[in-house]
């Protein structure tokens, strides 16, 4: 593999993470709510979750899809209800005040919060289709398997500093002291735009 093959496939691949989606508004509502550290380990659970799809397309998950349409209909369809789930949480406790400790909000578990990322990445299968056409693009045949390593390395820190730094900007104290202000409306528009998302999944 060259080196343009492989800058090519790392810019594909960032622009991938940056593009909007769940785990992009997860990444700004944890940091928001539960501050950097949470938000942080967030991150890499999505970043685990993209490493995961990547691996997938990389052994030819697309293949499979194309063979048989109804186990992607029904990925999309697990995962578009997972998301509505969780919009629909965010929702209904949206009026439920924050627990504080020294004027700040009691963050979940690093656990829980790898856990929710690797989950909102996860219950997207677009990244696998995604990916599969970014690697058919680039990615030569032949190609050896510490190159691929580097690959699956480079997906899990585009998806991982990404919403990093979204986890971080909604951590600020001015951003976070605005969001308590406002938490009912926020964590409303959250959960609202988390169910579309996962309305749209499940339709398509």
């Amino acid at each position: 593999m060259t080196l343009a093959a492989f800058l090519a496939f790392a810019m594909l691949s960032l622009f991938a993470a940056i593009s909007p989606g769940p785990a992009v508004l997860m990444s700004a509502r944890t940091g928001l709510s539960e501050g950097f550290r949470t938000g942080a380990l967030l991150a890499l659970g999505i970043g685990a979750g993209a490493v995961v799809w990547a691996s997938a397309a990389m052994f030819g998950l697309n293949l499979i899809f194309a063979a048989a349409p109804a186990l992607l209909w029904a990925l999309k369809l697990l995962g578009g209800l997972y998301l509505i789930w969780l919009g629909y949480h965010l929702w209904r406790e949206a009026k439920t005040p924050l627990v504080t400790a020294d004027t700040r909000p009691v963050p979940r578990s690093g656990t829980s919060a790898f856990r929710l990322g690797l989950f909102t990445q996860l219950a997207n299968p677009k990244p696998a289709v995604m990916f599969s056409a970014i690697f058919l693009g680039t990615v030569p045949p032949q190609t050896p398997p510490m190159v691929y390593t580097a690959l699956l390395v480079v997906v899990f820190l585009n998806e991982t500093v990404r919403n990093t730094l979204v986890a971080r900007i909604f951590s600020l104290d001015r951003t976070r002291a605005r969001y308590i202000s406002l938490k009912t409306v926020i964590d409303r528009a959250f959960g609202g735009m988390l169910a579309l998302l996962g309305l749209k999944l499940a339709a398509t």
